[in-house]
């Protein structure tokens, strides 16, 4: 699987995705993934209330850019550590997906994939996280855990995916993202997970 997700990543040029007219300010995440009893496993968090970006939401760990960051892998590995405590020396990068801009919060957000141990201890930050959610890929991959629907923002039409998981919802930008990664990786003939 990690060969596969390699290859998937390495054959795709990198673009910018991009909804709005608005300057973006530079983000990075991590879309964190690991394997636990022989099945592969997204973990996503869900935001506090009392953030002012994206309150409530599930997402990938990650965050803004700060300016002492040497690259906006760092970025993504440096906000992961200090949202769940993962340690940057735990996580395998894999590749990297097309950078996504955010409708509502202006960001311009790089996806990094990497590959964490499991079992893992996590040290959740409860200032920005609620809780962790961990998605076995095979449930994203269900159809009947996946819809889309228009919806108007600042007035364009914009098509949004959903994913759902035990009553739980992935939409915005990581479930854009989240599709990416998914469609490259799964979306072709080879053998399944």
């Amino acid at each position: 699987m990690k060969q596969r997700i390699i290859k998937a990543l390495s054959r795709t040029k990198k673009q910018n995705i991009i909804f709005t007219d608005a300057p973006l300010a530079p983000a990075a995440v991590l879309l964190p993934l690991y394997q636990k009893d022989g099945e592969y496993h997204i973990l996503f968090t869900k935001r506090t209330e009392n953030l002012v970006y994206h309150k409530g939401q599930i997402c990938f760990p990650g965050g803004a850019r700060d300016e002492e960051d040497k690259s906006l892998e760092y970025t993504a590995l440096r906000e992961t550590f200090e949202e769940i405590g993962v340690h940057p020396r735990d996580v395998e990068i894999l590749g990297q997906l097309d950078n996504m801009g955010t409708v509502s919060s202006s960001f311009l957000i790089t996806p990094f994939v990497g590959l964490m141990p499991y079992p893992c201890e996590f040290v959740v930050n409860r200032d920005e996280i609620e809780e962790l959610v961990a998605v076995p890929i095979s449930a994203l991959l269900d159809k009947d855990n996946y819809w889309e629907e228009f919806q108007v923002h600042q007035g364009k039409n914009h098509l949004v995916c959903f994913y759902q998981y035990q009553g739980k919802v992935i939409w915005g930008a990581t479930a854009r993202i989240l599709k990416q990664f998914l469609d490259l990786v799964f979306g072709s003939d080879e053998d399944g997970i």
